[in-house]
């Protein structure tokens, strides 16, 4: 499988596992202190072949994608589910503990065309549903992340990830209505 965008990756071993699984070019931001050469880098990247990002799914890794975010707008995301980037051992969570089957399905997710979308989703139905505040709103949140491809997120990121990856209303209801059901079979 051939990308065509540049991906941005934390370090060398998530770059020897992505070109393990697919024919691409990375930018290894090495870590969260992403220095201005690489944040130009990257904005060359996106101006000539398109930017996807795919971080470790943790708090570092969310941090690297809201920086280059912030300084490179309109990059793709890539989002592996913790389980998918979970060592053998157990205690290591990164891109390079991935598969290869998982590191091509998140690649495959990001490069997918846009479809026109409205907002639909609100504040209101993620406070009903049970997604900001509760006991279970934690656990929810992190498996429609997992179902929407969208990553793990707090109750403020949520609404913005949905707005974000242009999540439809229906796409959304299929999903909170899996979740919802897994939770029952608990």
């Amino acid at each position: 499988m051939k990308i065509k965008e540049i991906i941005v990756v934390e370090g060398r071993d998530d770059t020897v596992a992505v070109q393990n699984a697919v024919d691409a070019d990375t930018i290894e931001t090495n870590g969260s202190a992403i220095g201005k050469q690489v944040i130009e880098q990257i904005k060359l990247a996106k101006e000539r072949r398109g930017v996807i990002i795919l971080t470790d799914p943790d708090y570092p890794g969310e941090r690297i994608r809201k920086i280059v975010s912030q300084q490179v707008p309109g990059c793709k995301h890539a989002f592996l589910p913790k389980k998918e980037a979970i060592s053998k051992n157990g205690k290591d969570l990164g891109v390079e503990n991935a598969s290869p089957e998982a590191i091509r399905s998140a690649l495959s997710d990001a490069q997918q065309e846009e479809e026109e979308w409205i907002e639909q989703v609100s504040l209101e139905e993620l406070l009903a549903l049970g997604l900001i505040g509760g006991k279970k709103a934690r656990a929810r949140r992190e498996r429609l992340g997992d179902l929407l491809k969208i990553g793990y997120t707090n109750g403020k990121q949520l609404y913005k990830r949905l707005i974000m990856f242009k999540i439809k209303a229906e796409e959304f209801s299929v999903a909170i209505a899996g979740v919802l059901k897994e939770e029952e079979n608990e």
